[in-house]
């Protein structure tokens, strides 16, 4: 596949991703339709399907590589290569071919030999692909770095455009995270830092790794636009809602206290005008019994209570605020950094792996 047609396809990826497959996840995790579970596990799944088998489509149309016309592997040495070829050259070959394209299975055939003979060309192979060795492409670091830096630097900004606003903050932090790890191999990989070990897609070159992770990337991008979107915890919004039903509440209070005030002014007025002796029957309060800082303090609680702001407590200890207002004030926990620790252990492991 030549850089063009890669490009091309990054493209069609991305607004395949964005007009299709987001809306449809989307639709998916709408709240109210699945659980929150059951609706993450729907859309991933959907997401990986559709990945797959996107990919297997891509895959199967570019067609076998050189190593797997000539039933090699990368670390193959010349010797293995030759027998390879005349083992394949007397299948593939017109005389004993029926195939109507016998003629050109032969000749790619030849040219998959002459490419992996070949230490130069080999290398271009490996790390720019078939159009590479057509456009006889030399190794030029700069340009090479150059060329990667614009293309995730693309991405960079349409990820960037993608993520906007408070609800996306968690799939920003998650998707350039996935694309400075995809930029680090990729650079690694193209100036031949690291070494693939031989048991890790021994048919594959180094070109062919790189166009998958650019062709599995908006999948990823958009994934992680899904659950984050699903994930997020508008505080600010929490914090608004608990402001607002404080004050209600505090009218509420306000207005039990006025009229207990209003009732406590009726009691005296009525008391002085019947006399001391004369029992009187004072509203809100047990027939019989004289009004008090004690009984105006029980009101008082007494609301408190219906309206949720405390709770009753039978163990002579103070009334303690109600556990909902004391689960909405307190403050999140701190995210953990295990999975940036886990992160930076991984990649120092797949390094000396890659490497050794």
């Amino acid at each position: 596949m030549s850089s063009q047609d890669d490009s091309a396809s990054s493209l069609f990826s991305f607004f395949f991703y964005v007009l299709f497959v987001y809306p449809a996840a989307n639709w998916i995790l709408k709240p109210g339709r699945f659980s929150k579970s059951k609706g993450l596990t729907y859309a991933i799944g959907m997401l990986a399907l559709i990945a797959a088998v996107k990919t297997g489509f891509e895959i199967a149309e570019r067609g076998p590589n050189f190593y797997q016309m000539l039933d090699v592997s990368r670390g193959s040495s010349p010797l293995d290569i030759k027998r390879a070829y005349k083992r394949m050259s007397l299948e593939l070959h017109p005389d004993k071919n029926p195939s109507a394209t016998a003629v050109d299975e032969f000749a790619k055939l030849k040219d998959a030999y002459d490419v992996l003979m070949d230490t130069e060309m080999k290398d271009v192979y490996n790390r720019f692909g078939e159009d590479g060795i057509k456009k006889n492409q030399r190794i030029d670091e700069y340009r090479m770095l150059l060329e990667i830096t614009v293309f995730y630097v693309a991405w960079g900004i349409m990820t960037f455009m993608l993520t906007m606003g408070k609800s996306s903050a968690v799939a920003r932090q998650w998707t350039f995270t996935g694309l400075i790890a995809m930029f680090v191999v990729e650079v690694l990989l193209m100036l031949n830092e690291i070494q693939l070990p031989e048991w890790f897609l021994p048919r594959n070159t180094q070109h062919e790794i790189i166009v998958l992770l650019h062709s599995l990337f908006p999948a990823y991008l958009n994934g992680c636009r899904c659950i984050g979107g699903v994930l997020y915890l508008d505080l600010e919004e929490q914090t608004r809602q608990l402001l607002l039903a404080l004050h209600e509440q505090n009218k509420e209070l306000i207005k039990s206290i006025h009229n207990l005030q209003t009732t406590f002014s009726t009691s005296i007025q009525g008391r002085d005008n019947l006399g001391s002796n004369t029992s009187s029957f004072t509203p809100g309060l047990p027939e019989g019994s004289a009004l008090s800082q004690d009984a105006v303090l029980n009101k008082i609680e007494a609301t408190l209570r219906a309206n949720g702001s405390i709770t009753a407590d039978t163990s002579g200890r103070p009334p303690t605020a109600h556990p909902a207002s004391i689960s909405l004030l307190k403050p999140e926990n701190k995210q953990s950094n295990l999975g940036l620790y886990l992160m930076i252990a991984a990649y120092i492991g797949a390094y000396y792996l890659f490497s050794s």
